[in-house]
């Protein structure tokens, strides 16, 4: 196995010498007290040298200023190829560009709007395969297909799981505040419409006009305030203690009279003895 070296390239005096040269390149086209302090200089190749400098910019702190300067072979002048500024550490950069089709939300799509399905979207599957997934399930059959008729593409098994998840987890799923303090299950309410195909176990369309949910897909599991057992639990009074009122009337203690007294004695006297 042959090693190949890679040969060191060695700063050009000339171009090293060449700072003055490569401010006065940077402030034609910005202010002087932009440019800041000269960071040092890097070869590049044989005699070409680049030169950085600090930006003293406000909007661009972390930034650097580098002027590349090279000279030809056997000559003496040494001439400005390039003026970049480039980040430094702690720069502050724009985020990673992400294509448009990635950086579409839930809800971005408007009035007039196109969105565009690709090809091999995992989502769909040709309309006229008609065949089950693993588990046995249906996809999504369609009763009547004939070259020309009825749709291209159906939904696919990976479509519908990241669609039962989706909505699983979202606001009309079981882990949202209302659906905490609702009363019941959707599965359990008058109102609720079960979807077809294999989705009908876990998911349905709310049909009451007076539900936050009315003509969106929920959970079995979801559930709301609206629920067609839902019950008004009657008032419960609690009865107040007695209030007793002592103004309305008086207490009077009398004590017994001193001829009461003395009549019960003589009653007692007068009463005859017994024959001996």
């Amino acid at each position: 196995m042959t090693r190949t070296r890679s040969r060191a390239v060695a700063l050009d005096p000339a171009c090293v010498a060449a700072v003055d040269l490569a401010r006065s390149a940077i402030e034609e086209n910005v202010r002087p007290d932009q440019v800041g302090e000269h960071l040092g200089a890097e070869a590049e190749g044989d005699r070409v040298v680049t030169h950085y400098f600090a930006c003293l910019d406000r909007a661009y702190r972390g930034w650097r200023w580098a002027v590349t300067v090279a000279r030809a072979s056997r000559a003496r002048n040494v001439t400005v190829s390039e003026v970049v500024l480039l980040p430094g550490s702690g720069a502050l950069l724009a985020p990673a560009w992400v294509p448009w089709s990635e950086r579409l939300r839930p809800g971005d799509l408007g009035v007039g709007d196109l969105l565009p399905t690709g090809e091999d979207d995992d989502r769909l599957a040709p309309g006229f395969t008609g065949i089950d997934d693993e588990t046995g399930e249906e996809i999504d059959h369609q009763m009547i297909f004939e070259y020309g008729l009825g749709r291209a593409r159906v939904l696919s098994p990976i479509g519908r799981d990241l669609a039962v998840r989706r909505w699983h987890s979202g606001e009309a799923g079981p882990h949202t505040p209302i659906a905490h303090a609702a009363p019941a299950q959707c599965s359990t309410c008058g109102f609720y419409w079960p979807l077809a195909g294999s989705l009908r176990i876990g998911f349905g369309v709310c049909a009451n006009e007076y539900a936050p949910d009315d003509g969106r897909v929920v959970s079995a599991d979801h559930g709301c305030g609206a629920h067609s057992e839902a019950t008004v639990v009657p008032h419960q009074a609690v009865p107040a203690s007695p209030i007793l009122d002592e103004l309305a009337f008086d207490i009077e203690e009398t004590e017994p009279a001193e001829a009461d007294l003395a009549g019960s004695v003589d009653d007692a006297d007068s009463e005859p003895l017994g024959h001996s």
